[in-house]
């Protein structure tokens, strides 16, 4: 049985107090021997993805695409583009598959096809993401910084971005709100 948790949420603790991941829910797309990955998926930016079609030069965008909210994904690589979706028979030239629902793709034609109201019905556009090293993660755990959900779309495509940070930890059945910064290590 493998302890990773690929496709699954880390939440943010409450007494986590970095400005990069106060009060996030993150995405974890990679997580193995040699470190983790992941995608903020509550922390929306300025930016609509019209805004991105304008630097790629995507013209005759729909409306609908245009006004799709582009996310911070994390501090790492913020001029890098990432998709989450949910997986299809399309196959995108640069994808992964997280799980058999959902794929993580940087590529330009999953922006192309979206832009034409062509790609997936859901989604979730970031710039960057949120990297661990061997063992950095799990010993951040161990030290009561995250908290780990299992993956639940309605959170990542539906519940609105405000509400995502309890929604996620709700999943277990915990109220964030009321846990302390006391790690209880018997």
């Amino acid at each position: 049985m493998s302890n990773y948790l690929n496709n699954q949420f880390l939440i943010a603790m409450p007494m986590l107090t970095d400005k990069d991941f106060f009060h996030t829910v993150t995405y974890l797309c990679q997580h193995n021997d040699d470190g983790a990955l992941g995608i903020i998926i509550n922390r929306p930016t300025e930016m609509k993805l019209g805004d991105i079609f304008s630097q790629m030069g995507i013209d005759n965008a729909t409306e609908k695409s245009r006004k799709t909210p582009i996310y911070m994904g994390g501090p790492v690589q913020v001029e890098r583009g990432f998709v989450i979706h949910e997986s299809s028979s399309t196959h995108w030239e640069s994808s992964i598959a997280i799980s058999e629902e959902v794929s993580l793709t940087s590529s330009r034609d999953i922006l192309e096809a979206i832009s034409k109201n062509e790609g997936p019905e859901n989604y979730l556009i970031a710039l960057g993401y949120a990297g661990w090293g061997a063992g950095q993660l799990e010993k951040e755990i161990i030290n009561n910084a995250w908290l780990n959900t299992p993956y639940a779309d309605a959170i990542l495509y539906e519940t609105p971005i405000s509400q995502r940070w309890n929604a996620a930890a709700n999943l277990i059945g915990v109220d964030i709100n009321l846990l302390s910064s006391t790690a209880g290590h018997g």
